[in-house]
Parts: C-alpha cells; structure tokens; sequence
C-alpha cells in the first residue's frame, strides 16, 4: 500500500506559542512525531503540512518532506482537520504523480506515543476493508452518564435518551471511550467522498495512562516530567 504520513503543524498557536517547535527535553516537539513516522518501514512519505516557513525549516532538518506550504486560510483557529487534509492529498498526489491508499494522521502535540501503533493500525485497516477510517481512543475515566448541564437555577443530565443514567450502577455503564491525538487512519476514498472519518470508524485502543497530549503549560510541565 502506497502510505503517507500528515502532521498538520500551523504556526499560529495561541494556547502555547510556536508550540509546534518549541524546544521539549532539548528537541522540537514536532521532531519527535517526525521521527515516529520515520521509524515505521510502512511509511512512504512523512509530510509536515504547515504554512510556517519557520516550522518547514525545523522539520527538514528532521527528515521530514515539505512539498508545499499550506495557505493561509487553511491555518486559522477554527480550520477544521478535512480541508487540510483534503489540500494535502490533492497537492501530494498532483507533486509526487501517484495515488495514496492510506494518510496517517500523526499530531504532533503527541510526543509519547507508544511503540507500533502505525503498524497495528495500518493491520486492522487492512484486516477491515470495509472501514472508512481508524482513529486511536482510550477509556474514558469521566462517564457521559455522570455529566449534567446547565438548566437555569438547576441541573439536569447530560445524557437525555436513558431515563436517569446518573442513577445506573457503575458496574451496568457501557465502556465508553474518547479519542486521543495519538493516531488515526484515512482511507483516500473516504477524504474524496468529503469527510475525515466517514461512517465506518474502527478503534485503536490505547492505555489512558500513555495517552499524552499537550495543549495547555501544565501539560507541557507535565511532559517535561516524563
């Protein structure tokens, strides 16, 4: 299978400035994602998508492939994860005149991640023809059932279509699981037909406790300790 890795690394990080190169332990923290992706022989190509010419700059230096510098209007706070995607399949596949069967999206606030995940991930797509993507998810330790919401002076659950779920013994609650930045897969038909994870998602269940992401300074403190 023809597969390349995407790490979306846009220069304009409001929570934790240029965080995307902001040095962790002494290396950028893109490099260490860049590396991951590196490391797998399944890889074709580790592509660095970024409209920082800075950041282009870092990941070269790392091994990484920069074919093209993302626009502008794909790099604002509210841009969403399938138009880039969608621009770095068609401007990879017109450059490099070839047809991509997997993307793999790496983040690259996800320094941690453990080993093999691009391997067993790319094996389950393969052993699941039918799913349209592959996302990496953990066990939540905050059940839906437990949450509530606003309702003027009171409170009422989250959960609307079970009567009273905050009341369900814990041992009867469903497994519930949340996403991760660790990893996920794309089928390039399922980009084309114009969604990110289309209606067949398979999960890749990872540990809570090696799931490390890195959006605010405490995470960050927190990574450093690792």
């Amino acid at each position: 299978m023809n597969i390349y890795t995407i790490i979306p690394a846009r220069g304009g990080s409001k929570g934790i400035p240029k965080k995307n190169i902001k040095l962790l332990k002494g290396k950028p923290l893109i490099a260490y994602t860049i590396e991951y992706s590196i490391k797998s022989k399944l890889i074709n190509k580790t592509v660095v998508s970024t409209d920082s010419l800075e950041i282009a700059n870092i990941a070269k230096s790392f091994g990484a492939n920069v074919p093209f510098i993302r626009p502008g209007y794909l790099a604002e706070d509210l841009t969403t994860d399938f138009p880039v995607f969608k621009h770095a399949l068609l401007e990879l596949e017109n450059i490099f005149k070839e047809e991509i069967d997997l993307l793999i999206l790496l983040r690259p606030t996800s320094p941690y991640r453990p080993e093999g995940l691009i391997e067993i991930g790319v094996n389950k797509m393969i052993q699941n023809p039918g799913a349209s993507s592959l996302r990496s998810v953990a066990k939540t330790n905050e059940h839906p059932y437990r949450q509530w919401i606003s309702n003027g002076d009171s409170i009422v659950g989250y959960e609307k279509d079970i009567l009273e779920p905050y009341n369900i013994p814990r041992q009867q609650l469903p497994e519930i699981y949340f996403q991760t930045g660790d990893i996920e897969i794309i089928r390039r038909s399922t980009i084309i037909d114009g969604s990110i994870s289309g209606k067949n998602v398979i999960p890749l269940i990872i540990n809570h406790e090696d799931m490390v992401d890195i959006d605010t300074d405490k995470d960050w403190k927190d990574a450093e300790k690792k």
